[in-house]
């Protein structure tokens, strides 16, 4: 069954060259009564995509490939310029450490905002609090803001509510990378588990290692456009060819 469906999706995003230069000319144009059409860039450019149910999928490409776009746009923060999204089953996204947490309350309180995000009662939240703290390895610090959490706390923190939510498509944007060696192993053995029993799990990453070892598939976006998709080995081998100048063996661009 599919689960993410891409059809023809392009995004394009307000260009600003420098923002001085364009605040001064907005200015001034709107002194004078002229309405300027907005300079666009094209982030993704005809992306067709198809994931199934219980696939682990990653996505690679440098900086400026367009890979944060691409998961904004599955995970329906962003929508598209033109093309058709179909998305079907429970979503959970990680963009970013600590994404909706907020710097003044505790992480007790903030695993409850963001667990009725995720769609969890208040009630559940209660049965799952030891759990989530237990994992996140935050013990003594639930109880403090969370401004005073480290990077790696919030990372740990933001994922054990998510893994909370029991999400049938799981959408992670770089969070592992925060995370210390033993944490992420752990991560890396609770996605194994979701993806055996069926979760759908597309991550970005520029660990080609990490998606060699969770990913059955990766996909490596190049200037917005898919430039190969296949197995993960076989495409980040590729990948990282492409820096060396050896020579890339052929990978089809369609799954």
């Amino acid at each position: 069954m599919i689960t993410i469906g891409l059809y023809n999706v392009s995004k394009r995003l307000r260009h600003y060259d420098c923002r001085n230069q364009w605040l001064r000319r907005e200015i001034v144009d709107f002194l004078r009564g002229k309405r300027r059409a907005p300079e666009l860039m094209t982030v993704l450019d005809g992306i067709n995509l198809e994931i199934e149910q219980g696939e682990t999928v990653g996505i690679l490409g440098v900086n400026g490939s367009g890979k944060s776009t691409l998961m904004k746009l599955i995970a329906g923060i962003m929508a598209p310029s033109d093309g058709e999204i179909v998305r079907q089953g429970r979503t959970c996204s990680l963009m970013d450490v600590g994404t909706g947490f907020q710097e003044d309350l505790t992480g007790r309180e903030n695993v409850f905002i963001n667990g009725a995000i995720l769609g969890l009662s208040e009630k559940r939240l209660k049965f799952l609090l030891s759990e989530i703290e237990d994992y996140a390895e935050i013990e003594g610090f639930m109880d403090t803001p969370l401004r005073y959490y480290s990077s790696g706390m919030r990372a740990r923190l933001g994922f054990a509510v998510a893994m909370s939510a029991d999400p049938e498509i799981f959408l992670i944007d770089e969070v592992l990378a925060v995370g210390d060696e033993g944490f992420r192993q752990k991560c890396y053995k609770r996605l194994d588990l979701l993806a055996s029993g069926g979760t759908t799990i597309v991550m970005v990453s520029h660990d080609t290692g990490a998606v060699k070892r969770l990913c059955n598939r990766a996909i490596w976006l190049d200037g917005g456009i898919i430039k190969a998709d296949g197995p993960s080995a076989e495409v980040g081998d590729a990948y990282v060819d492409s820096f060396t100048g050896t020579k890339q063996p052929a990978i089809t661009a369609l799954h």
